[in-house]
């Protein structure tokens, strides 16, 4: 059965302006997790830390695997078993994202919810180095920096209230990780985006960020 990429489930693409009502509405939806089977020509699937093929590829998937997708967000462009989209599967089991072209579901429509809640992780956009993710089980944000950009990798984050932006830099240079524990409440939310900067104590200013991502510190 040949699927569709490119329908969306009614209403999933509203934005809050809030981050309590985003929470609130994100943490039902995000709980209708669907499955699907991974279908190469063969070789292995690149999971990879953020919905685009520039991000890292954090493992490989074997075709033929049944996985269980949480959330669904566009990234770029991939060609694959099922056409060309921009849809990609959340698959927290294996630690990142897949191309939905390489995911059969036997439904030609979108599966699951957009991603925004427990989502895993960002990359800044364009051709620019950070990567960030937030671990909710014990509150933690790492940040990577996967090439020489001239610029540091940098999470900007608000918690629920609309305190901050707070930041978590990693300065560190290409190939580098900075893992660091926040202050974010039991079961309270965070708003993310993963940007590039010049490092600063001041203010900074934020180049190519990510969308905005929000979490919970489980």
């Amino acid at each position: 059965m040949k699927r569709s990429n490119l329908r969306r489930i009614a209403g999933s693409g509203v934005v809050i302006a809030t981050i309590g009502v985003l929470a609130v509405g994100g943490a039902l939806e995000a709980s209708a997790a669907a499955t699907g089977t991974v279908k190469t020509a063969g070789d292995p699937l690149n999971v990879r830390r953020a919905p685009t093929t520039s991000a890292t590829a954090v493992r490989t998937v074997a075709s033929g695997t049944a996985v269980t997708i949480d959330c669904q967000i566009e990234g770029s462009s991939v060609a694959g078993t099922y056409g060309t989209g921009t849809l990609w599967d959340y698959v927290p089991a294996l630690g990142g994202y897949i191309s939905d072209t390489y995911v059969y579901t036997g439904r030609d429509e979108r599966i699951a919810p957009d991603c925004g809640v427990g989502s895993g992780s960002g990359q800044c956009a364009g051709a620019c180095a950070a990567e960030g993710q937030y671990r909710s089980s014990d509150s933690h944000f790492l940040v990577y920096d996967t090439n020489s950009d001239g610029y540091s990798a940098v999470v900007a984050y608000w918690l629920k209230g609309g305190a901050g932006p707070f930041y978590v830099w990693n300065s560190g240079g290409e190939g580098t990780k900075v893992d660091k524990a926040v202050t974010v409440a039991h079961g309270s939310w965070v708003f993310y985006k993963v940007c590039v900067a010049n490092y600063t104590t001041g203010k900074p200013d934020l180049k190519s960020c990510s969308d905005g991502l929000t979490d919970f510190a489980a």
